[in-house]
């Protein structure tokens, strides 16, 4: 008996070098699945000029949204694509809940320029106050704001647990302080 298996999103890796001609999230979006690879602006030289080019945050990071049955073809035809496994279990992919991925979309799609951290490089020095969002684009988000010393600009932070966190402007008078 088939069971029909419902969509997830997995945490994949993309092994192809940083230069490939067609990496990893671009194969999985060609093929119609829903890809998320958290994205930065870096400068490059290409070809003797210096370009602006949207690149991978952390080049071998990348989330697709389909069941384990689809995507368990393509990972074993492609061999610079794997799964990234849940820490301690045997052969289990790692997946992020459906409402934590969407939150996560839309409040880096909602920013201009999303400032990303793996799980080691958050310490207590920059976390801050609790805070819920009213009204603007993340209306309901609730988090921490990011420290900065000197910074006039308001940062929360939006997180995949264990796995990434985005720090995203916010305009302060969306900003209300919890207790």
């Amino acid at each position: 008996m088939d069971e029909i298996q419902p969509l997830q999103w997995f945490v994949m890796r993309d092994l192809k070098r940083s230069n490939a001609k067609q990496p990893a999230y671009r194969l999985l979006e060609g093929m119609g699945i829903e890809v998320f690879t958290p994205m930065v602006w870096k400068i490059l030289v290409r070809n003797g000029k210096r370009v602006r080019e949207e690149v991978p945050f952390m080049r071998d990071l990348l989330f697709a949204h389909d069941t384990h049955a689809t995507l368990d073809p393509i990972v074993e035809r492609t061999d610079t694509l794997q799964y990234r496994y849940v820490r301690g279990g045997y052969k289990v992919p790692m997946t992020v809940r459906e409402a934590d991925m969407r939150r996560f979309v839309h409040a880096v799609k909602s920013s201009e320029n999303p400032c990303y951290y793996t799980p080691e490089e958050i310490s207590a020095d920059m976390i801050g106050k609790k805070v819920r969002i009213v009204g603007g684009p993340l209306d309901g988000y609730e988090g921490r704001l990011q420290k900065m010393q000197g910074s006039r600009v308001k940062r929360l932070f939006v997180e995949i647990p264990s796995v990434l966190t985005a720090s995203v402007e916010v305009q302060p008078e969306f900003i209300l302080f919890l207790k």
